[in-house]
């Protein structure tokens, strides 16, 4: 669809009905990075990806942008130090459900939803990521969809296409918290390029993998009634034998 702007629901099924690629389509000629923004949207935008990568000899390097620490803001049993630390191990316990090496999974510990959006902060963690790449022989970079509405998502998505461009790499966008958004919401969308990658034989590890972040189910921090929960809307979207990258 051609035009400024166009509804969530034309979105999704934009998403729903891209071509069916190969892993090589999506990812390349080498291994990929896969730059998340928090401990979870790797399982849940990439899980299958992750899996089918090292299933093929092809182990991404997964690179977690901020902390997790805002999720139970509420919490006295987890504050914002323990509930990061309790997120990493999550992350840890999701990758190694996917088949992931433990060496190609980084923290970058930006504070949760303080992820910079340019200026100094920004360029530092552009070229870390661009040192990355090189070292891990990356030729894309999987970053998050800009239009996820999440600040952290928003930041992420401008680092990604940053990295890309300053590495002469690859760049494809995944969807998140995309697949929320209202049917009727008009969003700054254009032309939808890209696949859909078959992740069918992979569905039960990156089931596992989003059920080893317990704390964002509610499973595990109980002192804050008002703490983040995954809502089921998301978890549907996610749960399909398809995921969705998106070229810029």
């Amino acid at each position: 669809m051609i035009g400024t702007m166009m509804t969530g629901a034309q979105l999704h099924w934009r998403w729903q009905t891209l071509p069916v690629g190969t892993l090589s389509d999506v990812i390349g000629p080498g291994p990929c990075l896969v730059l998340a923004p928090h401990p979870d949207d790797e399982s849940l935008g990439c899980g299958g990806l992750i899996a089918r990568c090292c299933i093929e000899s092809r182990p991404p390097l997964v690179v977690i942008l901020t902390d997790g620490s805002g999720s139970h803001p509420g919490s006295q049993e987890y504050p914002p130090a323990r509930l990061a630390a309790l997120r990493e191990e999550e992350a840890a316990r999701a990758v190694q459900a996917l088949g992931l090496p433990p060496e190609r999974l980084l923290f970058l510990r930006q504070v949760d939803t303080m992820a910079p959006h340019e200026g100094p902060a920004f360029d530092a963690i552009v070229t870390r990521l661009v040192a990355c790449m090189r070292e891990f022989e990356c030729s894309t970079i999987l970053g998050p969809s800009r239009l996820d509405p999440h600040c952290d998502h928003i930041a992420a998505a401008r680092i990604a296409a940053q990295t890309a461009q300053r590495a002469g790499a690859r760049h494809l966008s995944y969807p998140v918290w995309g697949w929320t958004i209202a049917d009727e919401t008009l969003v700054d969308a254009t032309v939808v390029l890209g696949w859909r990658l078959d992740v069918t034989a992979q569905l039960p590890a990156k089931r596992d993998a989003i059920a080893a972040h317990a704390s964002q189910y509610g499973k595990r921090i109980t002192d804050d009634p008002d703490g983040f929960r995954l809502p089921v809307k998301l978890l549907q979207a996610v749960a399909g034998p398809w995921e969705t990258f998106v070229l810029p």
